[in-house]
């Protein structure tokens, strides 16, 4: 049994709300993430999905620490890491890394690759000696499939799908145990995406690494996952392995978003069952009481306007299907055709 190399514990970030010019008073908070808990084993991918809005990217941010908890704790090995600062903070980064999801925006215009790919030797000059660096940086081009050569070259003179390549290689400089990988694809060309997916693959059976892959194209997170958590407003309300959530989803915001993934073949569309959400996605500064799902929910009932649902397996599911989520009245439906 994998042991967990970073377990997350009622993660929350609010992000005040203010009113006034001179004498600022707090009026509200935007609740991004609000009370998140789960596991990332050594060696595994645990994809992240969810529509936009709803706190993946801010999850990215509070387990780099680079936008700071409100609450909650973020084990690395057992060690604590949300309050972290300083030398403390700087050991645990050598180790848990990130890819971002623009690689127009996240590498420096005015930086060459090499420099782009040798800035982390610059804060932790232990990893590789300064006359090393060079040879450290063209192996780094290397291993991620671009030629060592292009060391002198600018971010412009690359394409989309090398540049992100270029994101993995500075990624992967400090020889991380963990990467946050922040819809790493969403920018890419189809083509491409196929190309850079399989490469994290590569370099993960490699490395041994753990990700964290965030994404909102549910084929792309079946295809690279081997447990799958599902958000929604802030919370995480269904997790399970790749198997269990899409085989068997018990959450209905789940089944909503698997019956929107396009299916190529004509007979699995005639099977398939398409589900409508009604309403729009409430603001995370007044989320409604109770289930947060609940109002473009079919299932709601009173008891969900009152009762916050627990992620916990339920309890009429049984073998391969029994997983945890977050509904008062969770029941498996195939909404793929699969089943």
């Amino acid at each position: 049994m994998a042991e967990p190399i970073l377990e997350v514990r009622d993660l929350v970030k609010y992000y005040p709300l203010t009113q006034g010019i001179l004498f600022k008073r707090q009026v509200g908070a935007v609740k991004a993430v609000d009370g998140i808990s789960f596991e990332l084993m050594k060696g595994e991918t645990l994809g992240i999905v969810g529509e936009s809005g709803c706190g993946k990217s801010t999850l990215a941010k509070v387990l780099m620490n680079l936008e700071r908890a409100t609450s909650g704790e973020v084990r690395f090995k057992g060690q604590d890491i949300t309050r972290l600062s300083g030398a403390g903070l700087k050991s645990v980064r050598r180790n848990i890394q990130m890819v971002f999801q623009d690689p127009y925006t996240s590498l420096n215009p005015r930086m060459t690759v090499g420099d782009i790919i040798g800035e982390p030797f610059e804060i932790h000059p232990e990893v590789a000696p300064k006359g090393d660096r060079r040879k450290a940086v063209q192996d780094l081009l290397d291993v991620v499939g671009l030629n060592p050569e292009y060391i002198n070259r600018y971010p412009h003179q690359f394409s989309g799908g090398q540049r992100q390549r270029i994101g993995i290689a500075r990624g992967l400089a400090l020889k991380p145990e963990v990467i946050i990988c922040d819809e790493p694809v969403s920018a890419l060309d189809v083509s491409v995406q196929a190309q850079v997916i399989n490469l994290l693959e590569q370099l993960q059976g490699e490395f041994g690494l753990s990700y964290m892959f965030i994404a909102h194209d549910l084929s792309i997170v079946r295809h690279i996952s081997d447990r799958v958590g599902v958000m929604y407003l802030g919370k995480m309300v269904e997790i399970g392995t790749e198997e269990q959530i899409y085989s068997y989803p018990t959450h209905p915001y789940t089944q909503a978003l698997l019956s929107a993934v396009p299916v190529p073949d004509p007979t699995g569309r005639e099977r398939r069952e398409r589900i409508l959400l009604s309403g729009d996605l409430p603001s995370p500064a007044n989320p409604p009481s109770g289930c947060r799902f609940r109002t473009r929910c079919w299932k709601a009932q009173e008891r969900c306007s009152v009762e916050v649902p627990l992620l916990a397996v339920p309890e009429l599911l049984e073998g391969p299907a029994a997983h945890r989520s977050a509904c008062h009245f969770a029941e498996v439906r195939d909404v793929i055709g699969t089943a």
